[in-house]
């Protein structure tokens, strides 16, 4: 359910706005926001910015962090993200993190939660560098995977990783607003002291006796059965399955999973997913990469046939406009000027003058020149 904005804080802004409309005037070329951002980055209406105003370290390689938003803030609902730039060697990055903290959380404030992953520079960053204090411009909230807002639901989660991320936002707001079903929620992680926001699932189970946890360790010794999901092993931890309503967020291998098992069992329109990374398809063996050409730039570097044309770019030293990586939000978008590049997710060829070209989900299919 998205949070009201108390009437005060409304009022408070519609006065701020009148007054800023006759200060401009005085701040021109500039804005009155321009001036605030020096007093308090918060206090700016042109960007919207977030203070860091606490980091929690969840495991050795994920790190919670509390973040206060600026003015132009809204509330969101259980299990939306956020785009969070974050300055890296002098230069902007953006990159999206589901939010996990809950919409009632009354001190204005909201938590990502971040997991460093193989190859990420700007995930090892956040993990390790980012402190209380720092300032980092973010989105406002996005995303179609959250809660009804009134009607009933009998959850079922499934979860792994950082996928635990928009479930625990989701369970703390059924806690929060008094309304938590009985809840069955797998979740998946290589070991115990991998969990990611562990502690507080352990919290959550122990409080609330409507809360079922399964923990399912996939390089544990001593396991029984299989580690990974099957339909034998969710009927064994939720028999009343084909009766919830069930959400699932993980890697892409457990997804595939998941959907297969409930197309089967015809229950797909109870099933509903959240990707971190798009679905890319199979590539064929015989395909090749190319040279790629960024026109505007000047900029030349080696693309092969699996890697996205947005990580070809960053990787020469470049940081062109960008959002979800995934081909959702459309902000990398860019225009094909000559050659051939493939759509990852469906293997087609494009290769026609003009063409847009998604940067995060289209790799080289021999030599082609973008206009970046």
């Amino acid at each position: 359910m998205l949070q009201e904005t108390p009437r005060k804080s409304v009022h408070s802004k519609s006065i701020w706005s009148r007054m800023s409309a006759i200060t401009d005037y005085f701040a021109w070329p500039l804005r009155t926001s321009h001036y605030l951002e020096l007093v308090n980055p918060l206090w700016t209406t042109h960007k919207l910015q977030a203070r860091v105003v606490n980091v929690w370290d969840e495991t050795k390689d994920s790190r919670t962090l509390t973040l206060r938003p600026g003015l132009n803030w809204r509330g969101h609902r259980a299990g939306q993200h956020v785009r969070l730039g974050i300055p890296v060697g002098g230069k902007q990055y953006t990159r999206t993190y589901t939010i996990s903290s809950p919409p009632e959380r009354d001190d204005g404030c909201f938590t990502i939660t971040v997991k460093a992953i193989d190859e990420g520079t700007i995930s090892h960053h956040i993990v390790r560098n980012i402190k209380v204090g720092d300032y980092l411009p973010i989105g406002l909230p996005q995303g179609e995977f959250y809660l009804p807002d009134a009607q009933p639901v009998l959850p079922l989660f499934i979860t792994a990783g950082s996928g635990i991320t928009p479930a625990a936002s989701m369970m703390r707001s059924l806690i929060a607003q008094g309304r938590l079903a009985d809840t069955h929620h797998i979740h998946y992680a290589p070991h115990e002291f991998d969990v990611v926001l562990g502690k507080d699932l352990k919290e959550m189970a122990q409080q609330h006796s409507r809360y079922h946890l399964h923990r399912i360790y996939t390089r544990e010794q001593g396991v029984q059965g299989s580690a990974h999901f099957s339909e034998t092993q969710m009927s064994a931890l939720c028999p009343d399955w084909k009766e919830r309503d069930v959400y699932a967020c993980g890697p892409p291998s457990l997804l595939a999973a998941i959907e297969k098992c409930f197309d089967d069992a015809g229950c797909s329109r109870q099933l509903h997913i959240e990707r971190f990374r798009a679905p890319f398809t199979e590539i064929p063996t015989d395909a090749i990469g190319g040279r790629v050409r960024f026109a505007r730039s000047g900029v030349d570097a080696e693309g092969d046939k699996e890697t996205p044309l947005l990580r070809v770019a960053e990787e020469a030293g470049m940081n062109p406009p960008h959002g979800c990586r995934m081909g959702i939000c459309h902000t990398c978008n860019t225009t094909l000027v000559s050659g051939c590049v493939r759509d990852l997710r469906t293997g087609k060829l494009l290769n026609e003058v003009g063409s847009i070209v998604q940067t995060c989900i289209c790799a080289a299919a021999g030599d082609c020149e973008l206009d970046l």
